[in-house]
């Protein structure tokens, strides 16, 4: 940001782009997403080039935000170093992203979108643009076409004359006229190097296919193709210059073809290629070491260079885009210091300080004591910013001269929706704020030196969307005069600009002009009428919205409005002052771009027109004169213009084409033949700044050279603004309302409902002295001495002798919980008291407690580990001789839930209480809640326990669905339960042969499981639907089998049913005891099945191969199923009982389901134990519906599931 304003938010919103506009030829470096046309920063780069787009084929390639439907088939002109044509432009944080219409680029001073040109003809038709800026931009359009006479009509205001010329010189760009974009270096500063790339941008590739490298040593006269130099086949995607030595040349291959860099040390005339092993996306250069580079990749890495990009090393991994400064000298301890912001995960980030060389966890700094909101660090001049959100409202942070952090200071009722940082020049922060009840405006804050207490400078200022989706506030800061600015406001639903002198404490509108063009009278009275200004930026200098002033040239200001009762986008037409806002003149009835030249001593102005021109205006009397010169033989389609950086020479080059398929056409053009000689002192005057008459602004009388109206002269490079100030009076205008107070209408600042006096002294120490507040402020940069001074300065008075008040307890994290095992850091704030005397305790709630003597002692947080869950009450106590305050944090401690099962039977009788149970790993995870989905209820049942009784009222297959929360995260899972009226139930057991073979995953229970049943029918005969088989988890392997009564046998016969079943079973134990269910697990692996219960069946094969330890193996089963059928059974009756159950990290038990012809596919299946009876089977109707668990406190140690039936 110049002057330090292109900041972005913290998350303040990322895109904010402030229409403060600046000089091109002093732009530099920008730092983040909030753009300050009129300032000047250095600590990020401009980069140097001018970036002219088209399209041969007609589609359209401009930035929508141009105009929308304005920019199709567009050539389009970027500014990148020297003066554009309009003398704005947009700001960038670095070089740029290398993605040229993404908001990043490489070059970004100005957008040259000559969208009328052919846009108009598309516009002519009717078609309505599909935004404002499109419908503008048409509009636009047939202005200028209902004006094409205008140039002639502008001619005949002024005396006739033969036609003038300019001596210009054109050179052709042969074999690029496919190519529709071009980037432009020109060095200047004593040099006559001109650097140009043109390339063919494929739209359907998204990717460079061609390129052309030009160099002029002449100022632009001739070029020379280097394409040789640089590698025949190589195609540049983007071209670079050190901020520090413009001699110094990088260029970037398209990363589509190879990733590698060329770079020169003598303005591009040799080239040296380098390989890269990352995609450049964006560069930030150092502001005084030339050769210190910082790279940002599309994996997120950031990379460094102390080489210029000869060598790369890894700095950082999971860098935030444009989250990524420079250090500052003076405030920063080392001059090779990074700030960035890290990503931690997706709703936190951390603000860390690396070296540059050597950026290890060992010397990592951590500035802010917590995680910040993502995107949220802003490095700005002497001040870092950050954000926090707790319970869903941001908490901003700053710090100033690296010192600690402290809350923002808003008015207390602000409760910002957004806040953008503005401006940090001059020792103070500018802030616009989005205000709870503001959906399109803004309200504009100024803060003291600390940047912590703000107050209200300008309400409700405009706001639009920018061309990147960015909102973009009406603010303009004038070049050249401290303290004033332009702004515009919106009052009743109408839009109104207002100027200050006086850095926003007091706005007035503007008085329109007297007079029109023609000498015509314009009846214009405040406050009724006056005169209003487009102060946003166009990516499109060919558009209404262009103002321009230069630090060279004080007091002289260009910018297209309208006047009346507000500002219009019809009927625009271009206005100038040359006595800094004072009085305003008409100088054009239609569009035109105006560039300064010979340090303002000369402007050049070119109509927009989407035909091809040849002429353009000059005036050397501040625009109250224009004549008229043709700077071609031949017509031309203007794309953009571009004047020698630093508008010190008399020398600029037009960008252009004959036809929408010719070659790139650029007229060098020199106006040294208008301006013979040198300047000398009799060609100055002086001009006295002054405000209505007022000559006393910002504290001090001000007095500047400028040229007289008639020297037609060269200034220089030498020339050196002079200027003479003297200190005034203070008067109570050099006065803003202090943190707390409003201004009344009668002018005087009054202390607010909400703000107590007291608080000033917060910080105060008994025995010292404090300044409190007299309700005033001297504004920032004010140089007033003497007069009311006294009256409203703060006065220094004893620190009073008061109790704590105002304590507040919260984590660095802004939230209220934690994990345990990590670190927690609470920070105290005391807003009232002695801090200095106040003792504070700590009460950790965990029977741990800490105090400390004073509030100061504390400053950086105070840590604490909670090695167990829990809620714990966090108690701070500030307690002094006076009184005591308390303040009490409820701290939920968790740790992180890793898995859940649910548990829950395969099988249940309709009508029947079923038990279904959540299982956690790890089982105590802190404060949870269950969220049930069972069977077709579309309502969810929340509990927080996590076992739920439930009823099936269907025969069928029922799912069950568990959602489990616990801190940040969210867990489920998933069973089908199938429902019968009736059904018997066996455990099986095997050969222990198949222990070897059992890998205990679901899987291999599922397949197993298919492979017994099809054992169990071929052995039996017994029809697929009637049985159901799972294996159960664990070792040693046991499964269960389901017999499921034939419907068309036994329907409405329950009798019948029973006896059926126990048919079934006899005749499935008869098999199984005889040995005749086998099965082949793998080539000599044969597994047999046995009935494991309390019968005669035998219990193991008797079998030479088996051992004593298997059968023991196999009964430790059975017992332990029993038990726990037992606890079952009983448990209802046993006060205190827990049911412990071991539970597994795998899958959930998976089985098929034949008993529901529609669920062909595997079925979950809780770990149970083996029930060792047939199930009772009696019917006991039951509600339909969900109900809390009999059992209240139920622990699970181990996977042993329970079956109800």
């Amino acid at each position: 940001m110049e002057r330090g304003v292109k900041s972005s938010s913290p998350k303040w919103h990322h895109a904010l782009w402030v229409s403060l506009f600046a000089a091109l030829a002093a732009l530099h470096a920008t730092k983040a997403d909030i753009t300050c046309r009129s300032c000047h920063s250095g600590h990020m780069w401009r980069p140097e080039g001018l970036l002219v787009r088209f399209d041969a084929s007609g589609e359209v390639l401009g930035r929508s935000g141009s105009g929308s439907g304005a920019a199709a088939h567009a050539r389009s002109a970027r500014c990148a170093s020297g003066e554009c044509a309009s003398g704005s432009g947009e700001d960038a944080r670095d070089a740029g992203k290398p993605r040229e219409f993404s908001g990043g680029e490489v070059a970004r001073d100005a957008d040259f979108v000559k969208g009328e040109k052919v846009g108009g003809k598309a516009r002519a038709d009717g078609e309505e643009g599909g935004s404002d800026g499109g419908a503008s931009e048409g509009r636009r359009v047939r202005r200028s076409e209902l004006r094409w006479s205008g140039e002639e009509r502008r001619a005949a205001a002024v005396p006739r004359q033969d036609e003038l010329k300019l001596n210009s010189s054109t050179f052709a760009l042969s074999g690029d006229s496919s190519h529709n974009q071009a980037m432009v270096h020109w060095s200047g500063q004593n040099s006559s190097v001109i650097l140009m790339l043109t390339k063919l941008f494929d739209f359907n590739l998204n990717s460079v296919t061609e390129s052309s490298l030009w160099r002029s040593t002449d100022h632009g006269a001739t070029y020379q193709k280097l394409n040789d130099k640089v590698g025949a086949k190589t195609i540049l995607s983007y071209l670079y210059v050190s901020p520090n030595n413009k001699r110094k040349i990088m260029l970037l291959t398209d990363p589509e073809v190879e990733s590698s860099l060329l770079i020169s040390s003598d303005e591009g005339a040799t080239y040296q290629k380098y390989r890269l092993n990352f995609y450049i996306l964006s560069l930030l250069f150092h502001p005084e070491q030339e050769d210190w580079i910082l790279a940002y990749s599309h994996e997120q890495k950031l990379y460094s260079s102390v080489e210029f990009g000869r060598r790369w090393q890894l700095v950082h991994e999971r860098v935030a885009p444009n989250r990524f400064y420079w250090s500052k000298m003076g405030l920063d301890k080392e001059a090779g210091l990074i700030h960035l912001e890290t990503s931690i995960s997706e709703g936190q980030a951390l603000y860390v300080t690396c070296k540059l060389q050597n950026c290890t966890e060992a010397n990592k700094g951590k500035p802010f004591p917590g995680y910040i909101d993502p995107n949220s660090l802003v490095v700005q001049d002497e001040y870092v910013f950050v954000q926090v959100s707790t319970t869903g409202r941001p908490i901003y942070y700053v710090s100033a001269k690296r010192d600690v952090f402290t809350p923002m200071k808003l008015p207390k009722y602000t409760l910002p929706k957004e806040l953008h940082v503005i401006s940090t020049d001059d020792n103070r922060v500018v802030a616009a704020v989005q205000e709870w009840n503001q959906n399109e405006t803004y309200n504009l804050y100024v803060s003291d030196t600390s940047g912590v207490f703000y107050s209200l400078a300008l309400e409700n200022v405009v706001s639009s969307m920018g061309i990147e989706g960015n909102v973009m506030v009406d603010l303009y800061e004038v070049a050249g005069i401290k303290g004033m600015f332009l702004a515009n406001k919106r009052i009743d639903n109408q839009v109104k600009t207002y100027i200050t002198y006086n850095r926003g404490r007091d706005w007035r509108l503007l008085q329109a002009p007297s007079k029109d063009l023609r000498g015509n009278n314009i009846n214009c009275v405040l406050p009724y009428c006056s005169l209003h200004l487009h102060l946003h930026v166009s990516a499109n200098p060919y558009t209404s919205g262009n103002i321009a002033s230069k630090e060279s040239s004080p007091g002289l200001i260009i910018a297209s409005g309208s006047f009346g009762a507000e500002l219009t986008s019809t009927n625009v037409t271009v206005f100038i002052t040359s006595d800094a806002g004072n009085t305003w003149r008409q100088i054009f009835t239609e569009e035109y771009a105006v560039l300064f030249l010979n340090q303002g001593g000369a402007l050049v102005a070119i109509r927009h027109t989407p035909l091809s021109i040849r002429h353009l205006w000059l005036s050397t009397d501040e625009g109250r004169q224009w004549n008229k010169y043709s700077f071609t033989n031949s017509p031309l389609f203007v794309d953009g213009v571009l004047g020698e950086p630093g508008e010190e020479t008399l020398i600029m080059t037009i960008f252009g084409h004959v036809s929408h398929r010719s070659e790139w056409q650029l007229v060098k053009i020199d106006f040294r033949s208008i301006f013979n000689r040198r300047c000398s002192e009799a060609d100055y005057q002086t001009w006295h700044l002054h405000n209505q008459g007022e000559p006393c602004l910002m504290g001090a009388k001000r007095i500047y050279r400028k040229l007289k109206s008639m020297s037609r002269c060269v200034m220089g490079k030498r020339f050196a603004l002079s200027m003479s100030s003297a200190p005034c009076d203070c008067t109570e205008a050099d006065f803003e309302c202090d943190y707390g107070f409003e201004r009344r209408t009668s002018g005087k600042c009054a202390s607010a409902f909400w703000f107590h006096t007291s608080s000033t002294s917060r910080g105060c120490t008994t025995g010292m002295t404090f300044l409190n507040s007299t309700g005033y402020r001297k504004v920032v940069s004010n140089n007033c001495t003497a007069g009311v001074s006294a009256e409203y300065t703060a006065r220094r008075q004893p620190c009073p002798a008061q109790a704590p008040r105002g304590l507040h307890l919260v984590t660095s994290e802004g939230t209220h919980t934690a994990t345990t095992g990590a670190n927690v850091t609470f920070l105290v704030f005391l807003e009232e008291g002695d801090g200095a005397r106040t003792s504070i305790t700590l009460d950790f709630g965990d029977g741990h407690a800490v105090t400390y003597s004073n509030v100061s002692s504390i400053e950086e947080g105070i840590r604490h580990v909670y090695k167990a869950v829990g809620i714990y009450k966090v108690t701070a106590t500030g307690e002094n001789s006076l009184g005591s305050e308390t303040a009490v944090l409820y701290l939920h401690v968790t740790c992180q839930l890793e898995y859940i099962h649910l548990s829950a039977p395969f099988v249940a009788v309709r009508n029947k209480e079923v038990n279904l149970t959540a299982v956690l790993w790890p089982s105590q995870v802190g404060t949870v809640t269950y969220i049930w989905w069972i069977g077709n209820n579309t309502e969810p049942l929340i509990t927080l326990e996590g076992s739920v009784a439930c009823t099936f009222p269907q025969e069928g297959a029922n799912s069950v669905t568990v959602q489990v929360t616990a801190g940040n995260s969210i867990m489920q899972d998933r069973k089908t339960i199938a429902v019968h009226d009736y059904f018997r139930s066996h455990l099986l057991a095997f050969s222990s042969n198949l222990d070897d073979h059992n890998p205990d995953v679901a899987e291999w229970r599922l397949d197993v499981s298919r492979v017994i049943k099809n054992a169990l029918i071929q052995a039996t005969g017994m029809r697929e639907e009637q049985l159901l088989v799972t294996v159960l988890p664990g070792l040693p392997t046991a499964a269960e089998f389901f017999l499921l009564p034939d419907k068309q046998l036994t329907e409405g016969k329950p009798d019948k049913s029973a006896a059926h079943l126990d048919q079934l079973s006899e005749v499935l134990l008869s098999a199984l005891n005889q040995n005749l269910v086998q099965f082949t697990l793998r080539p000599g692996v044969q597994v047999t099945v046995y009935a494991a219960h309390l019968s005669a069946a035998p219990l193991v094969d008797t079998s030479e191969n088996h051992s004593g330890s298997a059968m023991l193996m196999l009964l430790s089963v059975v017992v332990a199923g029993l038990a726990v059928f037992v606890i079952y059974k009983f448990k209802r009756k046993i006060p205190g009982l827990n049911v412990y159950a071991q539970m597994q990290n795998e899958k959930e038990q998976e089985m098929m389901s034949p008993a529901n012809p529609t669920e062909a596919t595997p079925t979950s299946q809780p770990d149970r134990a083996p029930s060792l009876e047939i199930l009772d089977t009696a019917f006991n109707p039951r509600p339909i519906g969900c109900m809390k668990p009999h059992v209240h406190h139920v622990k699970f140690s181990t996977e042993l599931p329970t079956y109800i039936v």
